[in-house]
């Protein structure tokens, strides 16, 4: 049977199945999947220079003929050292090859080759160290380097490459037309692949990624189109009146911002439309979210619909089921809290309400998605920091209504360009002004040498009545990492923090025990609460004005966004003090970042150009497929002209079931993993 694109990785010349099993890891099923592994960098066999000017203790190219190769030695624990004598006309070297005799056989005397690697020695006596090599006759010099698994080499996926690049030349597609190639400036789809992993040039290398980026962003753009206008077709509960939610404005203690009153406008014109709203409410740390989400549910209320919100932890669902009771139950709005900590015959007195009809807004973890949940009339639902749920568990509470609005709140400020793409099938509301009366907080960066300093301002703060949080980082929460917190916390409670009453919050904690800790610090029981980041989203303790956050280096600029977000909810001047060792380039910059701006908009901005898209939100892109190759912070106006181009496609081909587009449409579903078109 010949091997086509799309057969086992396994059936490739030369893979089988051991290292079919390596490849799966890497998350290559197939040779096409394979063509779309795509280089991480580029060698560039070019430039060698001369042994003589070779730069020791670095890595540099040489062109070298194999003259002697010695037997291999065998040395304590096993290790294997290969060595062989080498010229380049002029002068001699040794290369040295550790524990890799195939790779070492692999290389003939008398045979010339182009090496890359460390040289190291003397002036007199050179070597280099287990270096990449290629044959001098080798025609392509730039050759792709490629993100690897153990028992996988460069060698081996250049080689394998080559054979799926070769069935693709046999059985070739194109994705575009060439009237979009033409209008859009882009490389034919073939060309573009045999360029991405073995370019001609430099030029060629960026004309072949900008192309397959455009391919990606296209692909994802026509995706998330599908999806929203799938989403518009259904009919939801059309909710009439809109006048009905100035009496819940009117009455708040407060007044709403602007940004807030816009919010509120948008969200109650999509309820009253006869298809279901999806639209984003992105609003910084404290910026009034939770007073928006509580006028679309008394709006609902008014309508004889009932709404739910799903909050990723408990400790964040108890807090906007306390928000929300207070702005709703005034108005006679009944609210209740279902979390998985709720008693088994609590949670049954609540079930049977719910589905009575008796109750208006759910608030909840998972626990309100359960099968045994069911609504009497789910006509709105809400899910708050969204990128903390996977897909499965936002569709299963939209599934608990009959086509309902979707509401979906982030307090991670997400740039709008990254936003466009993540949440490509919504709408956006943005929130950016903070409430009347709230004050900045103030940040300041310090050395472990001013921790003694910093701890009195702390205890300043206390003797005035104020209360503050003490946060440690955990990347892994292993039994040292959390040894560690408990005994920071103990040292702290017997030294700088003595006399004041402390606790410890953290995520191995049992529900119960943090809500417990929770409530005693909201009700001023406790003065400084140590914590991990459990802290980052969601709790609202008004009178803590003093947050310190240790080893500020092991957080990315928008957690210590989110985790500064904590203070400042309340009348009183609000301070963050980051204590960090770290004197890097980078760390600096980082911490002037946070010193010189409380927006958090522009704090994401600034993280999305420091660290990249691919690790923005962590292992999680919302449930959308991962992008590879398009760079979004640098590809704004190649994101531009990817929609605009995928606008004009289903424009013109709502199903793209013309001849010409049917390759697009297999990608398009190929890359959502499911079928969202016809």
């Amino acid at each position: 049977m010949a091997t086509t694109l799309f057969s086992d990785i396994e059936y490739l010349k030369g893979v089988g199945k051991a290292r079919g099993e390596k490849y799966r890891k890497l998350g290559v099923t197939t040779p096409y999947e394979l063509i779309y592994h795509i280089p991480r960098d580029y060698l560039d066999f070019r430039t060698h220079v001369p042994i003589q000017q070779a730069v020791l203790n670095d890595y540099n190219v040489l062109k070298l003929t194999v003259f002697k190769k010695m037997p291999p030695q065998r040395i304590k624990g096993g290790l294997v050292i290969c060595k062989a004598a080498a010229s380049d006309g002029m002068d001699d070297i040794l290369i040295v090859v550790y524990n890799n005799v195939y790779y070492f056989q692999a290389m003939k005397e008398s045979s010339t080759y182009y090496m890359y690697g460390k040289v190291t020695g003397s002036f007199l006596r050179k070597e280099i160290s287990s270096p990449v090599y290629i044959s001098a006759d080798e025609t392509v010099l730039i050759q792709p380097k490629y993100h690897l698994t153990q028992g996988l080499s460069v060698n081996m996926i250049r080689t394998n490459m080559r054979q799926a690049l070769e069935i693709m030349r046999n059985e070739p597609f194109e994705t575009l037309s060439d009237d979009i190639m033409r209008r859009y400036d882009l490389c034919p789809l073939m060309w573009a692949l045999e360029n991405i992993h073995f370019p001609e040039s430099e030029l060629a290398a960026e004309t072949a990624r900008r192309r397959l980026a455009f391919d990606e962003l296209l692909k994802l753009q026509i995706g998330m189109s599908v999806m929203k206008s799938r989403s518009r077709r259904s009919t939801a509960f059309k909710m009439r009146d809109p006048s009905k939610v100035e009496e819940f404005i009117k009455g708040l203690p407060f007044e709403l911002t602007d940004d807030q009153k816009k919010a509120v406008g948008e969200i109650i014109a999509d309820l009253c439309m006869g298809v279901p709203m999806n639209r984003l409410l992105q609003g910084d740390v404290g910026s009034g979210k939770t007073a928006v989400a509580a006028a679309a549910c008394y709006f609902a209320a008014k309508n004889g619909v009932q709404s739910a919100l799903m909050a990723p932890t408990e400790i964040l669902a108890s807090q906007h089921f306390h928000t929300l009771s207070g702005f709703l139950e005034p108005f006679g709005v009944k609210v209740c809290l279902l979390t998985g900590s709720t008693t088994a015959r609590k949670k049954a007195q609540i079930r049977e309400k719910i589905a009575a009809g008796e109750i208006d807004v759910i608030v909840g973890t998972h626990a309100i998605i359960q099968k045994d949940v069911e609504y009497h009339s789910l006509g709105l639902v809400i899910t708050d920091e969204q990128h903390r749920f996977g897909v499965a568990q936002r569709a299963a509470l939209a599934e608990k209504g009959d086509s309902p609005h979707k509401l979906v709140m982030s307090a991670t400020p997400i740039p709008r360009t990254l936003a466009l793409i993540i949440y490509g099938d919504l709408d956006i509301s943005a929130i950016t002004q903070l409430p009347k009366g709230r004050k900045p907080v103030k940040t300041y960066a310090v050395t472990g040498k001013l921790r003694s300093r910093a701890f009195g301002f702390v205890r300043d703060r206390l003797d005035e009545g104020r209360q503050a949080y003490v946060v440690c980082p955990m990347i892994e929460e292993s039994e040292s990492e959390l040894f560690a917190v408990k005994t920071y916390a103990e040292n702290a409670e017997n030294g700088d923090l003595k006399g004041y009453t402390t606790a410890l919050l953290h995520g191995k904690m049992r529900a119960s025990e943090k809500d417990k800790v929770m409530e005693k610090f909201r009700d001023g029981e406790i003065q400084v609460l140590i914590c991990t980041t459990v802290v980052e989203v969601g709790v609202d303790v008004p009178n803590a004005a003093v947050m310190v956050i240790e080893n500020a280096e092991r957080f990315g600029l928008s957690q210590l966004h989110q985790l500064r977000g904590r203070v400042g909810r309340g009348s009183f001047e609000s301070t963050c003090i980051l204590i960090t060792d770290n004197t890097s380039d980078e760390c600096i910059k980082r911490m002037k970042i946070m010193s010189s701006t409380t927006d958090g908009f522009k704090i994401s901005e600034e993280d999305l150009k420091m660290r990249g898209p691919g690790d923005y939100f962590g292992n999680a892109q919302h449930g959308l497929p991962p992008l590879k190759i398009a760079d979004i912070a640098c590809n704004m106006e190649l994101m531009n002209r990817a929609q605009n181009c995928a606008r004009e496609l289903l424009a013109d081909d709502p199903m793209l079931e013309k001849p010409q587009n049917r390759a697009l449409k297999m990608d398009v579903m190929r890359l959502f993993s499911r079928d969202i078109i016809g």
